[in-house]
């Protein structure tokens, strides 16, 4: 999978959604999601990063706990393929619930 790949497998989803972060006072409405790559776990072959493996999370922002949401991004996840990890938080702070989806893609060398 390709770093693009990802961003055109979120655009279904339906959402507005930004690598990382979104920049101070720009976020839309909820709900909206956020992905990001934290880190990598190569596989190494012969003193080399032999084959990529990025972390890979994606999360998913809204007002109130929406099931139906839910399933229809892990239904595209499981269409292309990933699988993942899946916890949830509720940020007090900002009124709002997290749903974090954790996995691994083996990363193909195009961007």
């Amino acid at each position: 999978m390709t770093y693009r790949e990802i961003a055109e497998m979120l655009a279904t989803v339906g959402l507005p959604f930004v690598y990382h972060h979104w920049e101070d006072n720009s976020a839309p409405p909820l709900p909206y999601l956020v992905y990001l790559f934290p880190s990598r776990d190569d596989f190494y072959a012969d003193n080399s990063n032999y084959q990529a493996i990025v972390n890979l999370n994606i999360e998913l922002y809204s007002d109130r706990k929406d099931f139906a949401l839910e399933q229809k991004l892990e239904k595209i996840l499981h269409e292309n393929k990933i699988s993942f990890d899946k916890t949830e938080a509720y940020i007090t702070s900002e009124k709002m619930y997290e749903v974090l989806y954790e996995t691994e893609i083996i990363l193909d060398g195009d961007v």
